[in-house]
């Protein structure tokens, strides 16, 4: 029954993924066509400064809270007051992610092109504070995530091809993302009514608890997005040529596409690995998927330059070498994400979830460092250097996953 229930949110984790994909690819098609690929790479820029802020205001919530509220066991006021003290805390650190804009647009050239598009997509992340996915997780309701996302972004695509038709309109890609979330944050709050979850604040000492609990999530989120948002800002100070900025970003948002199809199935289990703890669970999952995975793969690089044409136009085929370098980013992050909050989260090991992501993220730092110094950072060499990260992320994982194998219970698969 239980896995049913997996099975079932793990679906509409997945119907939301496909939304997730669908929508980028009605837009990001169209953006890179009215948009010259110096703006186009502005955009990708300031949307990878922005991927910082959102972990700032995020700290982790999506993985402590989800823990948090499954321990509630259906507790209403419990989880009313989680959900109260997680929008508290997201305020706070919303304060402390302005300073650090502050900082970036003082020491990032790029940045200051335009500081008015950057500050209303500062005020879209930080709109974001009141969406409670979390909740919806930990009570193991996909549906309403899928339900808020569905709705608030399709009412967000349409209105894109209305008001964006050029670099002229660029403010309102960051306004549109702004509607977007009062529009999420209005159906999430006719959702709670309708659940009969009360929002509630209990103290300010709480807050602070529960920021500090969920630090070394919060560390290892940073830490993620070393392989990704940071080689974009490097380039920006770096190669400081914005159609490169284009090139990278573009490719990378295939990637991110990709690897998003892998995050239902690994938000699907993690609610029942927290309560069965089934290492054989997951041996069934890398089982069935990773064959599917290879195959992708297989046609991510044969069919690279036709993926860009489509998504970027002719002006964005010449980037598709280096599409197919970042094509082991794919292969590697599937079984690199199974094993981390899904499977170790799921025994605790908190620390050594974040250490392996630590241990890959200082891999990729000292990589960039070695660029940097030898005068070979280039876009092809950033590639490689993401897939061996990956690998790393991925056999560290896996190392600590077996070590703790006493952790788990193993049960029989069924004949």
């Amino acid at each position: 029954m239980k896995e049913k229930k997996v099975v079932g949110n793990t679906i509409m984790l997945y119907i939301m993924t496909i939304a997730k994909l669908i929508f980028p690819l009605l837009t990001l098609p169209y953006l890179t066509r009215i948009l010259t690929e110096e703006t186009y790479g502005f955009v990708s820029y300031v949307k990878s400064c922005m991927t910082y802020i959102q972990l700032i205001v995020d700290f982790g919530f999506i993985l402590s809270s989800v823990k948090d509220i499954v321990k509630a066991n259906d507790d209403n006021e419990k989880i009313g007051i989680i959900t109260g003290n997680t929008f508290l805390s997201k305020f706070f650190l919303s304060i402390l992610s302005g300073l650090v804009l502050v900082v970036m647009c003082f020491t990032i050239k790029i940045l200051q092109m335009n500081i008015l598009y950057v500050i209303l997509s500062f005020v879209a992340v930080v709109s974001s504070l009141f969406l409670a996915d979390f909740l919806f997780r930990g009570i193991e309701k996909m549906q309403y995530i899928t339900l808020i996302y569905v709705v608030s972004k399709g009412i967000s695509v349409v209105l894109t091809f209305v008001f964006v038709n050029g670099d002229s309109s660029l403010l309102w890609v960051p306004v549109l993302d702004i509607l977007t979330n009062v529009v999420a944050i209005v159906i999430t709050f006719i959702i709670l009514k309708q659940l009969k979850i009360k929002v509630k604040i209990s103290n300010i000492k709480d807050c602070l608890l529960m920021i500090k609990d969920s630090f070394f999530y919060f560390l290892s989120s940073v830490a993620t997005t070393a392989f990704s948002a940071l080689n974009t800002l490097l380039i920006g100070i770096f190669i400081t040529d914005l159609t490169q900025i284009a090139y990278w970003s573009l490719c990378l948002n295939i990637v991110t596409a990709i690897q998003g199809l892998y995050a239902p199935i690994c938000n699907g289990i993690y609610p029942h690995m927290i309560k069965k703890k089934d290492l054989t669970f997951i041996h069934k999952v890398l089982v069935v998927f990773m064959p599917i995975v290879l195959c992708g793969c297989v046609l991510c690089f044969f069919l690279s330059s036709t993926a860009l044409k489509i998504v970027g136009g002719e002006k964005y085929i010449a980037a598709y070498v280096l599409f197919r370098w970042m094509i082991p980013i794919l292969f590697f992050s599937f079984p690199a994400q199974v094993y981390g909050w899904p499977t170790l989260g799921s025994i605790g090991k908190v620390k050594e979830t974040t250490l392996s992501t630590v241990i890959a993220a200082v891999a990729q730092v000292l990589g960039l460092v070695i660029l940097i110094c030898t005068n070979r950072f280039t876009l092809i060499n950033l590639a490689l250097l993401r897939g061996i990260t990956e690998f790393i992320l991925m056999a560290v994982r896996m190392f600590i996953t077996y070590k703790n194998k006493a952790d788990f219970v193993m049960e029989k698969i069924n004949e």
